[in-house]
């Protein structure tokens, strides 16, 4: 187990290379946490992330909080999942201002078009690698395959998708037959000794957890209200407050969602401003949804009131963050006891694992709507994208070169693109 100081440095360095979106962030933490480190077995770590693809919000972001938590408790969850999000939200908010005083992004559009058949390639290999590791035997691969063509040609609604394979394996493991079981201690914990520490599940620690968070979303959310008026105050913390906890599936779930209200309800920005602001918040790290921070700020920008229209930018922006990462943080804390308990419960871990083999589909599905957005737009192979994300595919799975620097590497060859062209 780290000392908090090296969990500390560890968890900001993570946030400052968190590039790729959940399914690199993810497998970057698998690397660093369980394999590298070893500061954290792999069960736990599973459960974890499978606790986190069934909660609202940035699944990253709130496994980050799990281990974090896990580790060194509540301060720790809270470092953890705050310097998570921290280095990308800075960089976000400085482009953000750079967009709305300038408002010449052809570079980041140039950026995005190098970083985006990267992403693709760590996409797929983090398919490649989660699918080695839990699709184990037919019924795991044969309901990854289900999740996959439910999502892209059924179109089915996250949560559902999820609640089934969750129903799935529960049945399965209830009847007997451990389809979806996960392998036990001694081959998933590579010689871990179980942390099996007393933590507390009464009913008066949630209360008072509720009642914690009640309190630090409404004084903050009132207080400007009341300093700076109703609008647009009260309408970005309705928003992104709503948004919270509706963005099952990840950010691109949620998006239409944040685009039809912020674009076309509010007015605070336009459609070309919010597909910049999806580029840059492609192109930063942290998770996507920090995409609701710069129309947080465009929303003070354009609405600044008696404030200038930096500094209205900048506490709208504050405000966007807060309210969209605050009920993470419960989630994780309200929830976390209960998930070590289900380690334990033979048919809560069936559950489990098969909503982690329907994972490996919705991942896979990310993959191929995006990849056919930037592989083959318009029906089109775009020959250029599909080399580089050739290359950073056999980079990542043959050579083991780290995420971080193939985004970089991306990023440069796109601007070198544009400059020669």
């Amino acid at each position: 187990m780290p000392g908090f100081r090296e969990a500390l440095r560890f968890w900001f360095w993570l946030g400052c290379v968190s590039f790729g979106g959940p399914a690199g962030q993810i497998a970057l933490m698998q690397q660093e946490l369980v394999d590298k480190r070893r500061w954290i077995d792999a069960t736990r770590f599973l459960h974890g992330l499978n606790f986190a693809m069934l909660l609202p919000g940035p699944e990253a972001q709130q496994l980050a909080t799990y281990v974090g938590w896990r580790m060194h408790g509540t301060i720790g969850g809270l470092a953890a999942g705050g310097l998570f999000v921290l280095p990308g939200a800075l960089v976000l908010l400085g482009l953000s201002w750079l967009a709305a005083e300038h408002g010449d992004l052809a570079w980041v559009a140039a950026l995005f078009d190098g970083v985006k058949p990267v992403v693709i390639a760590i996409i797929a290999a983090s398919v490649w690698r989660l699918g080695r590791r839990t699709l184990k035997g037919p019924a795991p691969l044969i309901l990854a395959g289900a999740a996959f063509l439910g999502l892209y040609l059924g179109h089915l609604p996250f949560p559902v998708l999820i609640a089934g394979a969750a129903l799935i394996g529960y049945l399965a493991a209830r009847a007997g037959k451990p389809l979806f079981a996960p392998a036990g201690h001694g081959s998933m914990d590579d010689g871990f000794v179980p942390d099996d520490r007393p933590v507390d599940r009464s009913a008066g620690r949630l209360l008072r957890l509720s009642l914690i968070f009640a309190v630090l979303l409404l004084v903050p959310v009132v207080g400007v209200v009341l300093l700076l008026g109703r609008m647009p105050w009260a309408d970005i913390a309705d928003l992104f407050t709503s948004a919270a906890f509706i963005t099952f599936g990840g950010a691109y779930a949620v998006l239409p969602y944040i685009a039809e209200r912020a674009v076309e309800t509010y007015q605070w920005l336009t459609p070309a401003d919010m597909l910049n602001g999806m580029a840059l918040a492609e192109s930063t790290p942290g998770p996507l949804i920090l995409v609701t921070q710069y129309v947080g700020f465009f929303a003070g920008w354009n609405n600044p009131g008696a404030l200038s229209p930096g500094m209205a930018g900048l506490m709208a922006a504050a405000l966007t963050t807060y309210v969209t990462f605050l009920p993470c943080f419960f989630f994780i804390f309200a929830g976390a006891p209960y998930v070590e308990a289900l380690i334990h419960n033979r048919a809560a871990a069936g559950a489990l694992a098969a909503i982690t083999a329907a994972v490996v589909g919705v991942i896979l599905n990310l993959g191929v709507v995006l990849g056919e957005q930037v592989l083959v737009p318009g029906g089109k192979p775009d020959l250029v994208a599909c080399a580089v994300a050739t290359v950073a595919l056999v980079a990542l799975l043959r050579f083991k070169l780290a995420v971080h620097w193939l985004v970089l590497a991306g990023a440069g060859f796109g601007l070198a693109r544009m400059a020669l062209t």
